[in-house]
């Protein structure tokens, strides 16, 4: 798949072009569609079949439509995808920066919102990593993680350094947790069974083997009963670890 900086018309941004507010029967357009149907279903469908086998004539199937059809409301497959993209950003909710709580919190709220949107559609981080992300929902995003971000009291020229610090970390924990799902479910088994079947297929490599053996009694502290629960404390821990370092640079004269 092309990424947006190499379409053949040369277009950035679905967001750009002015035809996301295109509407309305008319001009021979198909019945019964509307580019938030399609959306809605191209959402799904990313999530039932995974970005690689997604397509316009599969959309096309599902809404019962020919491609052609599609092809009304949306100019390409890249303009369909950036719409799903923001459609799934929609969903997250998200703290309101002016209320009277404390920051620390507000970040908590983002980055665990965030961490479970990447983890219940595998799809966005690499679309993510394609697109300008500027539709509405992206937008809101960011707008209210910088105010949060504002809300510290770091000096300007930390903002977008804690802001890259807290939301890669979260963009990187996300997408391998994500994807790890995915892989288990792929294959048909639990992600407790999936990770006892890796570890044990790990231990046959020597090297491997060396690592695992050295870092048993870390694994053992860190406990958890679940795979689940093994995650989330190292989420919490490692997220905890970035307030404090917040919490240290503001404090530093």
């Amino acid at each position: 798949m092309a990424n947006a900086g190499q379409k053949a018309s040369g277009r950035t941004s679905v967001w750009l072009e002015g035809k996301v507010r295109r509407g309305g029967r008319g001009g021979g357009q198909p019945s019964g569609l509307d580019r938030e149907r399609i959306t809605h279903v191209a959402v799904r469908l990313l999530d039932a079949d995974g970005l690689a086998k997604f397509s316009m004539r599969r959309l096309a199937a599902e809404l019962n439509v020919t491609a052609m059809s599609v092809y009304w409301y949306v100019d390409t497959k890249d303009d369909l995808l950036e719409l799903a993209l923001d459609a799934a950003f929609g969903e997250l909710e998200l703290p309101d920066p002016e209320a009277d709580e404390d920051w620390r919190d507000q970040l908590r709220t983002v980055a665990r919102e965030y961490r479970g949107l990447l983890v219940r559609h595998p799809w966005i981080s690499p679309l993510a990593g394609t697109f300008l992300n500027i539709g509405p929902n992206s937008l809101a995003l960011s707008r209210i993680v910088h105010r949060v971000i504002r809300k510290t009291g770091l000096p300007a020229h930390g903002i977008t350094g804690a802001i890259s610090a807290v939301f890669q970390f979260v963009y990187g924990f996300g997408t391998i947790e994500g994807h790890f799902i995915a892989r288990a479910t792929q294959a048909g088994m639990t992600q407790e069974s999936y990770f006892r079947h890796a570890m044990s297929a790990a231990t046959q490599s020597p090297g491997a083997a060396e690592i695992l053996k050295e870092n048993e009694e870390i694994m053992t502290a860190r406990g958890g009963d679940t795979v689940e629960e093994m995650r989330d404390r190292d989420f919490n821990f490692a997220l905890e670890l970035l307030v404090k370092g917040i919490e240290a640079m503001v404090e530093r004269p």
